[in-house]
């Protein structure tokens, strides 16, 4: 049983980074004209109709990060079953149209805790809504897979994905599996327009490494990488 308290916050940290494109290859393509590699394998979600490639950004900063690159699977044009939309806000009609015109983005980061029903209630007391704890998994290299990850009934990010989604993971973390990749991640920060409001929410989830301010809706990564230090933004995406 889930044992958080107001006064005892669950603990979370910076999981992975979240690059959104409106197809796996031009995922791919992007990865390696920006950041001069070319990501590892990842998989299919058959619950949310997606598929990703992955690849390690751990640093002494962020010792178990790791960079995501996700897109709609063509070959599941819907999500199995609930929630009725895809996670990350993958099928917001914006969201395609701005990924349609610029390209793949950043547009989110994940969080990992111990404790994510702990972390769901949190966010609650402040009238935020993560959404539902729903457990996914899939086969590897290394055995199954397994996590339990918050998603919203319209897949919404929130905050402009500067409020991370939550992951608990099972036995085993993907990174356990990944060779360093040549990319670390150096720093993430988060300007918004209710720093204050977005404050309450790390703290509440006791997420430590990120750094706020305000200022208009964004998400930067720094890392570094063969092609030097390269800096994403989502700029609102």
């Amino acid at each position: 049983m889930d044992s958080s308290t107001p006064s005892a916050p669950p603990a979370s940290q910076v999981d992975h980074l979240v690059v959104v494109a409106a197809s796996l290859d031009q995922g791919v393509q992007w990865c390696e004209r920006v950041l001069g590699i070319t990501p590892g394998p990842g998989g299919e979600h058959g619950l949310m109709g997606t598929h990703n490639r992955l690849f390690s950004v751990a640093s002494p900063a962020f010792p178990r990060a790791y960079f995501e690159i996700i897109a709609i699977n063509p070959a599941k044009p819907s999500p199995r079953v609930a929630p009725a939309k895809r996670w990350y806000d993958l099928d917001d009609k914006e969201l395609q149209l701005h990924l349609a015109n610029t390209g793949p983005q950043l547009a989110h980061f994940v969080a990992a805790t111990n404790r994510v029903h702990g972390g769901v209630r949190a966010l609650a007391r402040l009238g935020l809504d993560r959404g539902e704890v729903l457990e996914a998994s899939r086969m590897t290299p290394q055995g199954l897979l397994a996590w339990k990850i918050t998603v919203r009934e319209d897949g919404q990010r929130l905050f402009y994905g500067a409020l991370p989604t939550l992951i608990q993971w099972g036995d085993i973390h993907p990174a356990d599996g990944m060779a360093p990749s040549g990319v670390t991640l150096q720093s993430l920060h988060a300007s918004h327009p209710r720093p204050d409001a977005l404050r309450a929410g790390y703290e509440a989830i006791g997420l430590a490494g990120v750094g706020l301010s305000q200022g208009p809706p964004n998400l930067i990564a720094t890392l570094q990488t063969p092609r030097g230090l390269v800096t994403l933004e989502s700029q609102g995406a």
